[in-house]
């Protein structure tokens, strides 16, 4: 009998750590993330997983270990892409904010036309293609913002906490819309308050603390294993109720 296949490895960080002056952001930790998988960072504010996430994606240097990206079979190294908690847009239209991340990738010309069209058409903005970026609501900037990062066709795509300044309605677009992405074979990693939308979108939860990684298991594990206490007094934290089936009642 076959085992079943491996996925390839994307990422991994070995032994990595970020400091920022005299301040231990990230401390030592080894992550492998993996094609297909769903990550979700889970921790208060200041735990480390925007670090995190900007550790993975390259966008601060490890001042310890190493980051390495893996190259998939025949072909580069992944394509990564990140979506800000406050997306910065541009004073120009949605998709001009598009069209500038596909020229800074080096797209051409005829190319960034396309892909900019399919990607609001994506996000259900495509009716809006021409509004000044800056004049969307809070949920279609977000949206916008996924568009952009979309639009570039990555492998990975990471997100720092994308519903928490939204309204109820604009957080479940925008979580159906990064499930979507997730179920057509994108890699997400993704930071998020809200132990539900953890437990509905991921397949695997970290949970930090202090710029340390503490908890790391697959999903079902992580709402009924027995954890650290620092991780259990955060999930009790988050939860308007207590019990043992209180994880199997989050929606």
């Amino acid at each position: 009998m076959s085992r079943p296949a491996v996925p390839p490895l994307l990422i991994s960080l070995q032994g990595a750590a970020v400091r920022f002056g005299p301040v231990q952001a990230l401390h030592p930790l080894n992550l492998q993330l993996s094609q297909g998988e769903r990550l979700l960072l889970v921790g208060a504010n200041g735990s480390g997983k925007t670090t995190l996430l900007r550790a993975l994606h390259g966008l601060v240097p490890c001042t310890a270990g190493r980051r390495v990206l893996h190259s998939l079979p025949g072909q580069a190294a992944p394509t990564l892409a990140m979506v800000f908690q406050k997306p910065f847009m541009l004073s120009l239209s949605a998709q001009a904010n598009v069209r500038l991340g596909l020229w800074l990738r080096g797209v051409p010309r005829a190319e960034r036309q396309r892909r900019c069209v399919q990607a609001l058409q994506r996000v259900g903005l495509q009716g809006l293609a021409d509004r000044p970026a800056n004049a969307l609501s809070g949920g279609q900037q977000q949206r916008l913002a996924i568009a952009r990062a979309w639009a570039l066709r990555p492998q990975v795509l990471m997100l720092d906490e994308p519903t928490a300044h939204l309204d109820p309605s604009a957080k479940r677009e925008v979580e159906a819309l990064v499930d979507e992405i997730a179920a057509e074979g994108t890699t997400v990693v993704m930071s998020t308050h809200n132990l539900g939308q953890a437990k509905r979108l991921a397949t695997r939860v970290a949970y930090m603390e202090a710029g340390r990684l503490v908890v790391d298991l697959p999903v079902q594990r992580f709402f009924t294993d027995t954890l650290p206490p620092e991780a259990t007094q955060f999930l009790r934290g988050e939860l308007p109720w207590q019990g043992a089936d209180a994880a199997s009642g989050l929606r």
